[in-house]
């Protein structure tokens, strides 16, 4: 039995902003640029919000709307989603979750929601724990069969696993190190629960997800950093324990401010940075393959998450593999944090590039520091 993938979609804002255009609002030009991050474009939000961007792919992966790549010719019921799951960074609201909202957007009437904050890693994490709530789901529902009571928790058979950013708001558009690398857009993909009846297929020829890894690292450093926009507003609670209530009507209410003032802007140690990457794009990939029993022999494409085209040649380099075994977009879309990989895998799949019986494996890794890999049988 296994998490099968039956939808896959993406999404991304109608602006196109050219390296040339930036170098009109930071000091620096394409000829910079390309070498160092392999970017020539991204895509960046005007209109649209992070609901639109993940609802539009959602849609893509369920075959609703057209542009998306599905396992089976008919489109896929909203209403039979179980669960949503949305990695991001940057929710249209609080709350409700954006996970919420999409759900609301796509009359998924029947889908428990949350959001996910993993950053650049949201792919895997979104699709590792996707899988191992439908297990877990899986083993409920036997459990009660045996032994004839009622399913002790949700029956999760579908889940969607959309990631969507507008990381355009985080940017400080000042900062030339940051500003030309990240862009917004959205990937989805859309999980079901088989059997091997239920696949066509027995044993190591299943599809589904095989193998996943996850990890953390304290940034005790801030190599990647996005303190809350919150962080630093003030309530109405002095440190002597007067309180705005207590003052007189014209004096100004005493309010105890946080620890710091929050910097609204994502910030990134560029040099730290990729040698955590590279080494963790590595570590992870070797340790899924193994919990899958496979080498990187047996993989027909890498989808990696996109942070920079330096990293991923680096790695390849390292594993000793030609970058012909790679999905590489972000010369056109740009860091989309965690649906890069999500973009990258529905990108490959509509080109025909992975076919039913192939071998992805995704590897991810960002803030947190989170990093992970799984490695799915298409």
């Amino acid at each position: 039995m296994g998490s099968v993938i039956i939808g896959s979609g993406r999404a991304l804002p109608a602006r196109i902003v050219t390296n040339d255009e930036l170098s009109e609002i930071v000091d620096t030009t394409d000829e910079w640029i390309v070498p160092r991050t392999g970017i020539h474009t991204r895509h960046v939000a005007i209109e649209e919000t992070c609901t639109d961007l993940g609802a539009q792919a959602a849609l893509r992966a369920l075959g609703l709307d057209e542009g998306g790549w599905q396992r089976e010719a008919e489109a896929i019921d909203a209403a039979s989603l179980d669960m949503i799951i949305c990695p991001t960074l940057t929710a249209d609201t609080h709350f409700p979750s954006e996970a919420a909202r999409i759900r609301e957007r796509i009359g998924a009437t029947n889908a428990v929601c949350y959001d996910m904050s993993c950053a650049c890693s949201g792919c895997v994490y979104g699709l590792s724990t996707a899988d191992l709530i439908m297990a877990g789901a899986a083993f409920a529902r036997q459990e009660a069969a045996r032994t004839g009571t009622p399913l002790r928790c949700n029956d999760v058979r579908r889940v969607l696993v959309v990631a969507a950013e507008r990381l355009s708001k985080l940017v400080d558009w000042e900062e030339r190190a940051t500003c030309i690398l990240f862009g917004d857009g959205a990937g989805a993909v859309v999980l079901e629960w088989r059997d091997e009846a239920e696949t066509g297929a027995a044993g190591a020829d299943a599809p589904g997800i095989l193998s996943s890894y996850m990890e953390n690292t304290d940034d005790v450093d801030r190599t990647l950093w996005c303190d809350s926009a919150f962080a630093s507003r003030k309530v109405p609670f002095a440190a002597d324990g007067t309180t705005a209530a207590g003052a007189s009507a014209t004096a100004t209410p005493r309010l105890a401010a946080s620890d710091a003032e929050s910097d609204p802007y994502m910030r990134m140690a560029g040099q730290a940075v990729f040698k955590f990457a590279t080494s963790a794009m590595m570590r992870c990939t070797e340790e899924a393959l193994t919990r899958a029993g496979l080498t990187t022999d047996d993989v027909t494409l890498f989808t990696p998450h996109q942070a920079n085209e330096r990293i991923i040649r680096y790695a390849a380099k390292k594993m000793g593999l030609p970058m012909e075994r790679f999905q590489v977009i972000i010369d056109h879309v740009g860091n989309v944090s965690g649906a890069s990989a999500l973009i990258a895998l529905n990108e490959a799949l509509c080109e025909g590039k992975l076919q039913p019986g192939d071998i992805a494996c995704m590897t991810a890794f960002g803030g947190g520091l989170t990093a992970g890999s799984c490695v799915i049988r298409i």
